[in-house]
């Protein structure tokens, strides 16, 4: 068996970038790279703004989901409130933003449970995960390019409806699952 890499040994350099594709929300550049053992390689990068993802709980209680057209998926997928950081803008502002946007809520209170990547294996796209309290009724116009429909699901309903396919969305799955470790009691390691 080969010697195992430590990670600071799986550093990998950019010898050169080539822009692609520079769009309205996704941009694509082309990395020439030196991998640790002095090999060189490409890698195709989808250059992406951070995001949030918002798990808001009505006033009974319910999450507060967003049914939309996906184009990419080609269907209408059921999502968590989610969007791109504007420049300059912290997370929890965008978190705020996009709540009262999609769904005319205002969080009394905003919890930041999870970062991840969205696919980091050829996308730049971060995600900050919140899950927001005590919301009141506040708007801000929509985007002009959404349709929104809105829907509340009870945790227990949102799980299985996960678990039977009914959700696909990656973020919103993560963030429901964070929610759910955190209301569960955690198996004991031994």
């Amino acid at each position: 068996m080969a010697d195992p890499i430590a990670p600071e040994d799986l550093r990998e350099e950019t010898l050169g970038s080539e822009r692609i594709y520079d769009g309205r929300v996704v941009s694509l550049r082309r990395d020439t790279v030196r991998l640790s053992d002095g090999e060189e390689a490409v890698r195709e990068v989808a250059e992406h703004r951070d995001s949030v993802v918002i798990l808001a709980e009505d006033h009974a209680g319910r999450i507060v989901f967003v049914r939309q057209w996906r184009s990419p998926a080609g269907t209408a997928l059921l999502e968590l409130p989610a969007g791109v950081v504007d420049p300059g803008e912290e997370p929890e502002a965008a978190a705020m933003r996009e709540l009262q946007e999609e769904v005319r809520l205002k969080p009394g209170s905003l919890e930041r449970v999870a970062g991840f990547y969205v696919a980091p294996g050829w996308a730049t796209e971060y995600l900050h995960g919140f899950i927001a309290r005590d919301c009141v009724a506040s708007a801000l116009p929509a985007d002009a390019d959404e349709r929104i429909v809105v829907e509340h699901h009870t945790l227990a309903q949102a799980l299985r409806l996960v678990a039977a396919g009914g959700i696909e969305d990656a973020k919103s799955i993560v963030l429901l699952q964070a929610l759910a470790l955190r209301t569960a009691p955690l198996v004991e390691e031994e």
